[in-house]
């Protein structure tokens, strides 16, 4: 379904990336995985094989950014496929946020997919199209937002730079999505692990009573989004929570 295609992934050392990488890689693409610990990178692309190569940045500096974008364009002859899933996590209540750890968010976060979205345009241009995958999350629509508002506002951001690249690069043939997962990345096993009452109740809010795993139900999704199925969906934020939140 994607062989010949050339996926950038951000954060693939670990977690949601990690999965997302290693899907993508199942259907045939040829996997960039990029962050800022190699060993973890490394690892990742062991488990793939020879379809992935590594690429160390740290996404908040603008200019490792762009010559990221270029190392994977250079060495796989292009970029198909864009995921934007690296994210520091500015949680816990307004009072006790810190501004190093918003602007931290904001960084890492939606003015890093601002960058790379910019950086790779050129290539999916090259490429006749391609496909933009940004994460969001289902924060901003919670039932209650306590602890959750910087990081809403982080995540918000990005879904709304997700609209606009959508609305502008259409014509380019490139279609930019939002995806707002449950997965059951390390950190948030260590959450359950440390508060299973709290967690427990936590799955009753959701209809099919499970957080996804972080490559068969968010991973395949991804890939599915990026294949030629879904080749009219762009602008749309996909709620990949077991029916959990609701996005107006």
């Amino acid at each position: 379904m994607l062989a010949g295609k050339v996926a950038l992934v951000t954060g693939g050392g670990q977690g949601v990336g990690r999965g997302i990488a290693r899907a993508l890689a199942r259907r045939g693409a040829r996997v960039a995985l990029v962050g800022r610990t190699p060993a973890k990178l490394e690892a990742v692309a062991a488990e793939i094989g020879e379809q992935a190569a590594c690429f160390a940045a740290d996404i908040k500096e603008a200019a490792a950014v762009t010559a990221a974008a270029r190392a994977v364009a250079e060495h796989f002859g292009g970029i198909d496929i864009l995921v934007n899933n690296a994210q520091e996590v500015p949680l816990g209540p307004l009072l006790a946020v810190e501004d190093s750890a918003f602007e931290a968010g904001f960084a890492s976060g939606p003015l890093a997919s601002f960058r790379l979205m910019k950086a790779c345009h050129p290539y999916l241009r090259q490429r006749g199209g391609g496909t933009i995958i940004n994460l969001a999350s289902s924060a901003a629509v919670r039932w209650d937002m306590s602890n959750y508002g910087a990081y809403a506002a982080v995540k918000q951001a990005t879904r709304a730079l997700t609209r606009a690249a959508a609305a502008e690069w259409g014509p380019d043939n490139i279609r930019v999505l939002a995806i707002a997962p449950h997965a059951n990345s390390p950190g948030l096993q260590g959450w359950i692990d440390n508060n299973p009452e709290e967690a427990e109740a936590f799955f009753r809010t959701i209809p099919l009573r499970r957080v996804g795993d972080c490559e068969t139900d968010i991973g395949d999704a991804v890939a599915a989004l990026c294949g030629p199925d879904f080749a009219y969906l762009t602008g749309a934020t996909i709620p990949l929570d077991g029916g959990q939140a609701h996005f107006g």
